[in-house]
């Protein structure tokens, strides 16, 4: 099970990290522990701790640079760590700090480093509390928000279960912050357009991640075979309760097919403003029999992508029927769509291959 906790969760609401919350955290992981459940946290907070420590006022939140929150997130992570070290160690648990950015995710045998020593302190009794690297990610290295890391950690250790803890009790059908006639969706079986249309937009001033984040972390999540709750953190003994199958929040059953490790870390590497819209033939070369994405077959191009990262593939109907590695960066991808393979190399003046995504390195979605 992996459970993320967001900053407005663990400040419940305030400036300060709000320590009996976090004693009761540790208590129910605990528990879990002992019902023979091996637990993971992705975890906020650093910034807010840096800030406790150091002092901010109110008004600079939202206005520091890039670089003052990097020293809060260097000031905080260290105290953060060892508020849940202490705090954990009440109850016997040891706790163990992964610090990732997304080169570690993108790069195969990082990833495969951090599959493994993750999965090994879980076999050891030990809580893993990840968060991103905060102190020196940049924006082209940055996952963006520790909801869709919580997707991406789901996949690198095969949960079977994310927990991602707000602020709200899960999806509402309108913001309920505006609306007072929006109701909470229990479950979402698919996450379609109307699910994005109603997913918004930021969140809070102490977080990074609205719920739109939420939805694509639990597209991500589901389609890697893990079941996604979105809860309010706020509700008493939530992890216990959703652990137990209680129906809290908002819930997102896995997908049926449960990828491979190797499919799970293509899903983990898209890049999310991606998009390759083929024509009819390619969709059923693709979806049917089974083939490669072939230049011949693309009919558009939108943003941008470089050659070995995971594209997102489009019917013209709109509908997403496969994701994969691309051979190609969008520059290229954009010069030879359309064209038979054999053009590729007197276009480009090179070639990496005939294929824009390989078979072998694609996962279908339908």
């Amino acid at each position: 099970m992996v459970i993320k906790l967001g900053t407005s969760v663990l400040t419940a609401g305030t400036d300060r990290l709000n320590r009996p919350y976090m004693v009761g955290l540790a208590r129910q992981v605990a528990t879990l522990r002992e019902q023979g459940c091996q637990v993971l946290l992705v975890s906020s907070g650093a910034i807010a701790a840096g800030r406790e420590r150091l002092g901010s006022a109110p008004h600079q939140r939202s206005r520091a640079s890039v670089p003052l929150k990097q020293v809060f997130a260097a000031v905080g992570q260290s105290r953060l760590m060892h508020l849940y070290e202490q705090l954990f160690e009440i109850y016997g648990l040891q706790v163990a700090q992964a610090l990732l950015t997304r080169d570690d995710l993108r790069d195969r045998r990082r990833y495969l480093n951090a599959r493994n020593t993750l999965t090994l302190c879980l076999e050891r009794g030990i809580v893993p509390i990840v968060n991103e690297n905060d102190a020196v990610v940049t924006a082209e290295i940055r996952v963006g928000d520790n909801d869709n890391l919580s997707a991406l950690v789901a996949g690198l250790v095969g949960a079977d279960l994310l927990l991602i803890l707000t602020d709200i009790p899960g999806l509402y059908s309108a913001d309920p912050r505006s609306d007072p006639a929006a109701e909470l969706i229990p479950e979402v079986p698919v996450i379609d357009e109307r699910i994005w249309a109603v997913a918004g937009g930021a969140g809070t001033a102490r977080g990074t991640g609205g719920m739109r984040t939420k939805i694509q972390a639990a597209d991500l999540a589901t389609r890697s075979g893990a079941t996604v709750v979105i809860a309010s953190g706020a509700e008493p003994d939530v992890i216990l309760r959703v652990a137990g199958g209680e129906r809290l929040g908002t819930r997102f059953p896995a997908h049926a097919s449960y990828p491979d490790a190797r499919r799970r870390w293509i899903l983990a590497e898209t890049a999310r403003l991606s998009r390759l819209v083929v024509d009819a033939g390619a969709v059923n070369a693709l979806v049917r029999d089974g083939r490669s994405l072939l230049p011949a077959g693309v009919v558009a191009v939108e943003g941008e992508f470089d050659r070995g990262q995971t594209v997102r593939i489009f019917a013209p109907d709109g509908r997403e029927i496969a994701r994969g590695l691309t051979q190609y960066r969008a520059a290229d991808v954009r010069a030879i769509k359309g064209l038979h393979s054999a053009q590729i190399a007197e276009t480009l003046g090179y070639d990496y291959g005939p294929e824009v995504v390989h078979r072998d390195d694609m996962v279908v979605l339908l």
